[in-house]
């Protein structure tokens, strides 16, 4: 189940940060930090994700 995680973190992660970038720049906050600080909550936040689906994944089979 970790591989499955971390293969789906590959594209859950890019996801999820590219969403926090687009997000905070659609806000208005287009100077470095904000767009570092909401790319890598979306990267975090794919772990928990990405482990939820993988689990989900692997009671299925």
């Amino acid at each position: 189940m970790f591989r499955l995680t971390l293969i789906l973190h590959l594209f859950i992660g890019s996801t999820l940060a590219g969403s926090g970038v687009i997000a905070s720049l659609t806000m208005g906050y287009d100077t470095l930090t904000p767009i570092l600080i909401a790319a890598a909550v979306g990267f975090l936040i794919a772990f928990r994700v990405s482990a939820m689906i993988a689990k989900v994944l692997t009671s299925q089979s």
